[in-house]
């Protein structure tokens, strides 16, 4: 990863540069602004996170495995040979699986998967090397040893990026990135760039068609020159990423003579293909013909993944609702003391292919409230055809502290138990809401609604119509396990902070 070798300019790109000090450079001058110009190397921020990251591997193997020797041999002997042999499996498999990667650290749920697929080796060759040994006795390191390793290193490899995440708000541990395309498109990505800072990209420059842009820059970015001049400012400049999004100017030669251009750069080059939305595993790259393609699969609706996620979300509803009921027997009691009202509230929802179902929620309004609501509709806070108020009078006081933790939802786990709906997928829509549907939107009940999605860790309540359309649509487009298991995870951050429910 690169820092930054000159300052950003205007009061929305005055963030603090960290890492490494900067190199000896020349200056040169586009658009009257001053531009430093250096060779990239390695940001000293990366080399050192990196480290943090495989000295917490090591420690976390360490501890783990030597506290499993002690208590395998019932603390009266140490085995050393199956302790020595575990950790050297861990710490081989690791970095085997790219899990050290500079490249995959912080982004998405790559790097875990990376991590759970080296644990898997690991185990692997414990108890590969256990048969060819003839020690039976390796069973214990398999089946417990290795995955107490992986209760330690997720948690922690999840703690550093969450401070990385806190720092790059902060405008630091930031990618310089050099956008190359459409104004337009340009615009897309900065603006994406900046809504979603824990990515660690910060556009510093653009280059267009023209060499120009609107007075010369692109969203507060300047503009610095034309795409053909491209490859020059890249090494001029020392940036970390070349984000190439959609012009008519990048033809496939184009494109193939840029990837030449920048192989002795430490730059990494990117590019935004015109399916913006599919991604994934839906995503892959072969070569037909002598030409790279790229294979955009058909979503998955129905399989193997697919009923696994059907036992899961049952198994899983079952045994939230076990943990859950004497919290739901409090909340119970707490609506019935407030107003004698009923307690549970029932409202059509539509399902899977368009099929309607009772939804379950705690009720946190008054008893009229849906009779009150036409009074109301001139207050309608809500994005596209829902209804939403901010401070809506109807919210009883139990209502507003259930609403603000989601806690009214937990009668879903009902609907989720029964297979109405699932524990992730896209919001549940009432009937006039899907009557007033987009063709396109209809996509979203291809699949059965969430309990929680996209849209829940998002943003909730504050995110706009389109932006809800566009991350359920992503959903279903893009749906994997590994991503419900993001989404749960993050979900339980979301309404433990109370952000963006009203």
């Amino acid at each position: 990863m690169e820092e930054s070798v000159w300052p950003s300019t205007g009061p929305e790109h005055g963030m603090p540069h960290i890492g490494s000090r900067p190199a000896s450079r020349s200056l040169r001058v586009v658009d009257g602004r001053s531009r430093g110009a250096a060779p990239t190397t390695a940001l000293a921020w990366e080399r050192r996170y990196r480290v943090w990251v495989i000295l917490a591997d090591t420690l976390a193997t360490a501890l783990v495995v030597v506290a499993g020797a002690l208590f395998i041999g019932d603390f009266q002997r140490f085995d050393e040979p199956h302790t020595i042999g575990t950790a050297a499996a861990i710490l081989c498999s690791l970095p085997a699986s790219r899990a050290w990667n500079k490249h995959g650290l912080g982004e998405g749920a790559e790097e875990f998967r990376r991590v759970g697929r080296g644990l898997v080796i690991a185990a692997v060759l414990v108890a590969l090397g256990g048969l060819l040994a003839g020690a039976l006795e390796v069973k214990p390191w398999v089946f417990y040893v290795v995955p107490a390793v992986a209760l330690v290193i997720l948690p922690t490899r999840y703690a550093l990026r969450r401070l990385v995440h806190r720092l790059r708000r902060q405008g630091q541990y930031l990618l310089p990135v050099m956008a190359a395309g459409h104004p337009d498109t340009v615009h897309d990505l900065i603006e994406r760039t900046r809504a979603m800072s824990h990515v660690g990209w910060r556009v510093e420059a653009v280059c267009t068609p023209s060499g120009t842009g609107d007075r010369g820059e692109v969203h507060g970015v300047p503009v610095i020159g034309a795409l053909d001049e491209l490859s020059e400012h890249v090494r001029r400049g020392g940036y970390r990423v070349v984000a190439v999004t959609a012009d008519q100017y990048w033809t496939p030669k184009r494109l193939q003579q840029l990837a030449w251009d920048l192989e002795d750069t430490a730059a990494e080059l990117v590019v935004a293909p015109v399916l913006m939305e599919i991604a994934g595993p839906r995503l892959n790259v072969s070569g037909v013909f002598g030409m790279p393609l790229l294979r955009v699969t058909a979503p998955a609706f129905t399989g193997g993944r697919r009923v696994v996620k059907e036992i899961v979300d049952r198994c899983g509803a079952a045994l939230l609702l076990a943990i859950a009921a004497p919290v739901m027997l409090g909340i119970a009691l707490a609506i019935k003391l407030g107003d004698r009202g009923p307690v549970i509230y029932r409202q059509k929802r539509v399902g899977r292919d368009g099929d309607a179902f009772t939804m379950f929620k705690f009720r946190t309004m008054v008893t009229d409230a849906d009779r009150v609501r036409q009074k109301l509709a001139a207050s309608n806070e809500g994005a596209g055809p829902l209804f939403k108020i901010r401070n809506d009078p109807r919210v009883t006081r139990v209502g507003m502290l259930l609403r603000r933790y989601s806690l009214d939802e937990l009668p879903q786990l009902i609907n989720v138990l029964s297979g109405q709906m699932s524990l992730v997928g896209p919001r549940p829509p009432l009937p006039e809401e899907t009557l007033r549907y987009a063709p396109e939107v209809h996509r979203r009940l291809l699949v059965k609604p969430g309990l929680t999605g996209l849209w829940q860790v998002s943003g909730r309540s504050e995110l706009s119509w389109e932006e809800s359309v566009r991350l359920d649509l992503r959903y279903v487009e893009d749906w994997s396990l590994a991503l419900d298991v993001v989404i749960l995870w993050k979900t339980l951050r979301a309404v433990t902070y109370g952000r963006g429910a009203y």
